[in-house]
């Protein structure tokens, strides 16, 4: 448990470091206001993702489906929200070095509970098959409706050659988090 914790400790400071440069990227904020969101934080979780694309990631970008799951632990202003798993689906043009997609994330809190994040901006990174995520999305349904959501991760393939093959990288997992502000 202890190596489990230090994980999400470190992870938890790549969540922050990750959307203070998002808010510094905009062009009006500034890093007290990156930690502004980071201290207005009503849940911050961490966990992992599975994603699978359809077809598979190639060099070139194409029109995929996009469907995963998640699994988090969390920390939020509601003592009774401790966890939260979730579904993953949409779709876009995506490629290993390419991604502009509109994703949903339906996420079922331990408390029973559901929220809908609809990610239309992100930043996914392709570097030979290894993503590095960072989406943001807002709530539109359930509780924290209307919030934000930074959603920051690294998911990794097994074979990250496979971007040149025929059937490319049909699927990416890796530790991620949410940030719902």
């Amino acid at each position: 448990m202890g190596g489990r914790f230090s994980w999400g400790r470190r992870f938890g400071c790549v969540v922050a470091a990750s959307l203070a440069a998002l808010v510094h990227a905009a062009p009006d904020a500034s890093a007290h206001a990156a930690h502004a969101a980071r201290a207005a934080a009503v849940v911050s979780c961490t966990g992992s993702n599975t994603i699978s694309f359809s077809p598979g990631l190639s060099l070139t970008a194409q029109r995929t489906r996009i469907d995963g799951s998640g699994a988090y632990d969390c920390v939020s202003t509601d003592p009774a929200l401790r966890s939260g798993t979730s579904s993953i689906s949409g779709g876009g043009r995506n490629g290993c070095f390419f991604s502009d997609a509109t994703t949903v994330e339906q996420i079922t809190w331990n408390t029973g509970e559901r929220t809908t994040v609809v990610y239309r901006m992100g930043n996914v990174q392709q570097v030979a098959g290894q993503a590095v995520v960072l989406v943001v999305g807002r709530v539109t349904n359930g509780k924290f409706k209307g919030r934000t959501v930074a959603s920051p991760g690294l998911q990794a393939t097994l074979d990250p050659l496979k971007c040149a093959s025929k059937g490319g990288v049909r699927r990416i997992t890796g530790p991620s988090a949410l940030l719902i502000v």
